[in-house]
């Protein structure tokens, strides 16, 4: 049983009579009536950060995965509160100091307030941060509709390869390409522009956290509705491109690994014009890379003009025996 489906048969009954939780079903708790949106999430040493032998960056790259959780539903983060257990080793004053400084550094980045938390001993480094912030609306999951257009913004796929890096699966001879993609994974571009006129044109969104086709699916979820992607389409960045070609590697296998933390967005046609604007006036990259429809009876995934088999669940996903 995988995560979802654990929260779906164990916890979901017990919202019955609480509509801001959102069924359990979207990124977020949103109290419409109080204009209160908060997230919270979990990461574990060795499941969701590499180790924490940089503990700098490990910071940065967990608050940014947490706030992303708010930026995608178009809210700003006002507060964050982080829960963290270590040992004497992984809370050794270098590394606290290091982690202090991270923290100013994101502070005055994403312009968010350490508000509160909580300290344990733990043989594991574990930390769990709580983001909060206020709007009167939200852009929540499984509100696509027919014919929606299908919008990633950013690049995906450095993440992963900046993984196979720091666990030795993958070697690059030029120090900067190394940097490059390692400094992805642990810092990622959050499309911090556009997250609050997400409201204006967006019906659905996610961002992606657990890889581009696990997280579309659970966009979509609900709604019926089946998507067509192009693999052509899905933007990459000219170092992994590069990599591509001079390895012979196919795109499939890394735009789909997660911690991305790009906007996954529907959209009506319409606003076609509208969407190309105002991301190129904002300087924020958007890609169209498909769309939904009702007409067609699974998911499908389009590679060189082909219709392929793929397990379009690829990603991470938490299971539970």
């Amino acid at each position: 049983m995988n995560e979802f489906a654990l929260i779906q048969k164990y916890f979901k009954k017990l919202t019955y009579n609480n509509p801001s939780a959102l069924d359990l079903n979207d990124d977020v708790f949103f109290d419409k009536k109080n204009n209160v949106v908060v997230s919270t999430d979990t990461y574990v040493e060795g499941i969701h950060f590499f180790n924490f032998k940089n503990p700098d960056l490990v910071i940065k790259k967990i608050v940014r995965s947490s706030i992303s959780d708010l930026y995608c539903k178009g809210v700003k983060p006002k507060f964050i509160f982080i829960g963290a257990s270590g040992n004497n080793i992984s809370f050794s004053k270098k590394n606290l100091d290091l982690v202090y400084n991270s923290l100013k550094q994101e502070q005055k980045k994403y312009k968010f307030k350490l508000s509160g938390g909580d300290t344990t001993k733990s043989k594991k480094t574990i930390f769990s941060i709580t983001s909060l912030g206020y709007s009167k609306k939200i852009v929540q999951r499984n509100k696509c509709k027919n014919n929606d257009d299908i919008y990633v913004t950013g690049n995906l796929g450095d993440s992963y390869l900046g993984l196979l890096i720091l666990k030795k699966k993958l070697f690059l001879k030029k120090t900067l390409q190394r940097k490059y993609f390692i400094q992805k994974y642990y810092m990622p571009d959050l499309p911090t522009k556009i997250s609050t006129k997400l409201i204006k044109f967006a019906n659905s969104s996610i961002d992606i956290s657990d890889g581009l086709f696990g997280d579309l699916t659970k966009l979509i979820n609900r709604s019926n509705l089946y998507f067509r992607l192009d693999v052509e389409k899905i933007p990459i960045s000219s170092k992994l491109k590069t990599y591509l070609v001079k390895t012979n590697k196919k795109k499939i296998s890394f735009i789909s690994k997660g911690d991305d933390y790009q906007i996954l967005f529907t959209s009506s046609k319409s606003n076609r014009r509208y969407i190309k604007s105002l991301f190129k006036r904002m300087n924020q990259k958007v890609t169209l890379i498909g769309d939904l429809t009702n007409e067609i009876k699974s998911n499908q995934i389009i590679y060189n003009k082909n219709l392929i088999k793929h397990s379009y669940n690829e990603g991470y996903s938490h299971n539970f025996s």
